[in-house]
């Protein structure tokens, strides 16, 4: 079974956030963090992961991304802030397994 995954990104503690969604995780963010895409996170140095979902359904990874970019910025710093309240990095916990 394929996951896909909502992820949120930023460039420091209660910084610029970015949300995104993608079929595979740790490549997502090895792009990011190599600043292999050019835009949004590059211009920032947006490359810090610290909040993702994982999802079995794109419909509903999609949706999510959606919904979460609606979102007011105090009520995404709670959602981060409920499964990593010191805002660490997850990517090395994302490659290390």
């Amino acid at each position: 079974m394929k996951n896909y995954y909502v992820y949120i990104l930023t460039n420091k503690p209660n910084g610029t956030l970015y949300i995104g969604v993608t079929n595979d995780l740790a490549r997502r963010i090895y792009e990011h963090r190599n600043k292999l895409i050019n835009g949004f996170t590059q211009k920032y140095n947006i490359k810090k992961l610290i909040y993702f979902e994982v999802f079995d359904r794109i419909e509903d990874a999609i949706l999510r991304e959606k919904r979460l970019k609606k979102w007011n910025r105090q009520w995404k710093i709670e959602l981060i802030e409920k499964t990593n309240p010191n805002w660490i990095d997850l990517y090395e916990r994302l490659v290390d397994n």
